[in-house]
């Protein structure tokens, strides 16, 4: 009965949303201008996605259009640093969101797929045989949306902290203020992620990069899920920069029998004739898992992150595919859920980076007792 209700629930969504809302003209005076204008609104449904997931040289909350036509974006623009043949400063509005050409100090810049390409007065781009621009690109030192959050979450992240580490001098040790929310959390990860994985020898050494990277990455994801718009931890470069710091500390700080267990895995448990065969294909598989351990870390941040985002705007854009009463609010009602599970989604990604860095690390620092074990063969 269930299963037959939830059919039938389906498709009366179906028909219902394929209907013409009270607000749409039920006719049209051509066919071709109905098809053209759902190809616009498809587009531009796609390009506000693409938008919403790419970084950017402004923060756009929404945009109309008026009467007359044109579109109106409502937003603020960040300041454009490029260098080329001296430094070019100036804001981001002069390239009106891309639809014109920046002159600056008597130099042509155009903005063309996300990217500054120097060009001339009428912004002509030159493509080569695979239609790839040939324009000189300048050095880009710009504040993009993704930059302008990153410094952000730090200025965020170095007052919230500093001051719970005053309440924690000035109060005998007891946090004050917002320190009570953060101060459990910062327990728990000392206790259950870098104590367990590292061993208590050693965790404190750790302790700064795993607090900084669980936090850092929580509080992107949910600027993510803001109005802002902003989608850092969905940028891959991002990604591969978090994890290029877990590769290079796991590596750095490494033992020798961390070391050894990669290019001696079996140890002194059989003689070297032994162990020759095998090693032609343990050792490489052993150096191959040092380069897929941070690999993984950055595409499973980057995946569910990019991901959340294109469902949950897909989901916005239904509402206006609908157009009607009924299917645009069970649309918007979707979405609504979906965002609930994006705030658990924003905590489980940092907290699965930072347990992941913290066993890498324990994999790092372990030492074995070679006397020990010497003595009890």
């Amino acid at each position: 009965m269930r299963e037959k209700f939830l059919l039938k629930l389906v498709v009366l969504l179906f028909i219902i949303s394929a209907t013409p809302s009270y607000a749409q003209h039920t006719e049209h005076d051509d066919a071709s201008t109905e098809l053209s204008t759902k190809e616009a609104e498809k587009l531009e449904r796609k390009e506000y996605i693409r938008h919403h997931l790419l970084d950017s040289y402004d923060f756009t909350l929404f945009s109309y259009t008026q009467e007359d036509g044109t579109k109106k974006h409502v937003g603020f623009h960040l300041p454009i640093i490029l260098w080329d043949n001296g430094l070019q400063v100036f804001s981001s509005s002069k390239f009106n969101h891309g639809e014109t050409v920046a002159e600056n100090n008597g130099n042509y810049y155009k903005l063309y797929h996300n990217k500054i390409y120097k060009t001339d007065a009428e912004g002509t781009i030159t493509y080569d045989e695979n239609h790839h621009p040939t324009n000189a690109k300048p050095l880009d030192f710009s504040f993009t949306k993704g930059v302008f959050m990153i410094l952000l979450t730090c200025i965020l992240m170095y007052f919230l902290f500093t001051s719970l580490a005053k309440s924690y001098a000035k109060n005998g040790s007891i946090a004050k203020g917002a320190g009570r929310f953060f101060e459990p959390i910062i327990v728990y990860i000392r206790d259950n992620i870098a104590i367990p994985n590292i061993g208590e020898k050693k965790y404190m050494k750790y302790m700064p990069y795993l607090l900084t990277v669980f936090f850092f990455v929580w509080f992107l994801n949910l600027f993510g899920l803001t109005p802002l718009g902003v989608n850092v931890t969905g940028n891959i470069a991002v990604t591969v920069a978090l994890a290029l710091l877990t590769f290079l500390i796991t590596n750095f700080t490494g033992t020798k029998d961390y070391w050894r267990h990669i290019f001696d895995p079996l140890g002194d448990s059989m003689p070297w004739y032994g162990k020759a065969p095998i090693y032609i294909i343990l050792v490489p598989i052993e150096i191959l898992g040092v380069f897929i351990k941070p690999f993984s870390l950055l595409i499973r941040l980057y995946a569910n992150m990019q991901a959340g985002h294109i469902v949950l705007m897909s989901l916005i854009g239904l509402m206006f595919l609908f157009k009607s009463w009924l299917g645009s609010p069970m649309s918007f009602m979707l979405a609504f859920a979906i965002s609930g599970i994006e705030l658990l989604v924003a905590l489980l990604q940092a907290y699965i980076f930072t347990m992941l860095s913290a066993l890498y690390f324990g994999f790092a620092a372990e030492e074995h007792d070679h006397h020990e074990e010497a003595a009890t063969h």
